[in-house]
């Protein structure tokens, strides 16, 4: 019986458990170590979920503990279970694991994928950021006009109580509260209610798959970081961003995602440069000459955007974009110069408790905030920073209304953000072939 550790950031690593090693007497997973996201370790995935295997269920340690925790538990393979991060950084993740004696195991796509009674189109991206919510919209509209029903099933986000978040199931705001969902929740499940699509989430990918076919006729993923799918696609759709050329080639597993499309999306060609689009072209010629290429761009709007001329603005952003995505900015900004801005307020001066690590984290950031609220506590301290600014208004890029979740002292003008389709082939008619 092998001893494991499962790398994680509460999501790839509780599915590759549960379809992997859950009730396999082959293994036994000693622990799971978190990153990215804050206020993991120091749970337990809990019995409920682990099974008959784990009645005391299983412990979650910060990933900093690693090399202590595999000499502790004489592990013999740690298996790397999160995206979106560059493939220097799994190497260098690996050469620490091998350091301390033990196999480094990536897990793939046979082993991982669950097959649907129902056609599956999957949307991924080679980032996070790079556009992939907006084109999972399109889709999800795209088949419910065909008169299809759709169910969205969403990547994980299971922060709060593993065992409630089992399955869930988003139709209306009220279901938002119902599961007391974070604002990463909102940021991916709020635009798709307001489209008339339902959305599932939680924690077991098979049990979700299950009860979403009762209703569906068509499964959509969407994908989460730059994460390959749960499910077996029929059609994969993969966006590609032309702000980070290159990374669709130097990021894991994004470069996975790039390398299996049948279909790549090439996002915001309206703010970037020709010889960014040059390079993603290129690299499409190089690595996956037979996908088909959609170019497409994302077309920003603010309802009563004539407010944003000759203000002092702040810039509120997705946060994942900012954070492990990379980014310096987002639609927030493109907004904010697009109607006339005089200037965008630095807000590093007035972060306040974990908002103020985060910019201490992410240092590449400056005048930009990153809408950060993993949890209640955070989302407080996020209101807190945004009313001790001195600013005329907000100018927010995240795909949700702040305001539903945030009481604050100014203006907050929600910028919106859809996938524009350039020209030929389009989405409707790769899914028309689908």
């Amino acid at each position: 019986m092998k001893k494991v550790i499962i790398m994680g950031a509460a999501g790839r690593d509780f599915h590759n458990f549960n379809v992997y090693f859950r009730g396999n007497a082959a293994f036994r997973v000693v622990a799971f170590t978190a990153t990215q996201i804050p206020d993991i370790e120091g749970r337990k995935y809990p019995f409920a979920l682990a099974g008959k295997l784990y009645p005391k269920g299983i412990p979650i340690f910060a990933e900093e503990d690693l090399f202590e925790l595999i000499r502790r538990f004489k592990v013999d393979d740690v298996h790397f279970a999160y995206s979106d991060v560059s493939h220097e950084y799994v190497m260098n993740k690996a050469s620490q694991v091998m350091a301390a004696g033990a196999n480094f195991v990536l897990l793939g796509p046979d082993d991982t994928m669950i097959k649907s009674r129902k056609p599956v189109v999957s949307v991924c991206a080679v980032r996070t950021g790079s556009g992939k919510s907006q084109t999972s919209r399109k889709v999800a509209l795209l088949l419910k006009e065909k008169g299809r029903r759709v169910a969205v099933i969403r990547h994980p986000m299971p922060y709060g109580d593993l065992v409630k978040q089992k399955v869930q199931r988003f139709a209306a705001y009220s279901d938002l509260d119902k599961h007391e969902c974070t604002i990463e929740e909102r940021e991916e499940y709020e635009p798709h209610i307001d489209k008339g699509i339902i959305v599932y989430a939680g924690v077991d990918y098979g049990a979700i798959l299950r009860q979403a076919e009762k209703e569906a006729d068509v499964i959509l993923w969407d994908g989460g970081n730059n994460d390959f799918s749960f499910y077996k696609a029929d059609l994969e759709i993969v966006v590609a961003d032309p702000h980070r050329a290159g990374h669709e080639l130097r990021f894991y597993p994004g470069e996975t995602n790039f390398r299996r499309a049948q279909v790549i999306v090439i996002n915001k060609m309206d703010t970037a440069s020709k010889d960014q689009v040059d390079i993603v072209l290129a690299n499409i010629k190089k690595a996956n000459p037979r996908a088909t290429v959609i170019k497409a761009n994302s077309a920003i709007t603010v309802k009563n955007g004539g407010k944003i001329a000759g203000k002092r603005v702040l810039v509120i952003e997705d946060g994942p974009t900012l954070t492990h995505g990379g980014m310096t900015f987002g639609a927030g900004v493109v907004a904010a110069r697009k109607y006339g801005a005089a200037e965008i307020v630095d807000p590093r001066p007035f972060a306040v408790g974990s908002i103020k690590k985060t910019f201490e984290k992410y240092n590449h950031l400056d005048k930009v905030l990153p809408a950060m609220g993993y949890g209640e506590k955070q989302t407080r301290e996020l209101a807190a920073t945004i009313n001790k600014i001195d600013c005329d208004l907000v100018v927010s890029g995240t795909p949700i209304d702040l305001n539903r979740v945030l009481t604050v002292n100014k203006t907050l003008l929600r910028v919106r953000y859809d996938l524009q389709e350039i020209g030929a082939p389009r989405l409707k008619d790769v899914l028309k072939k689908f």
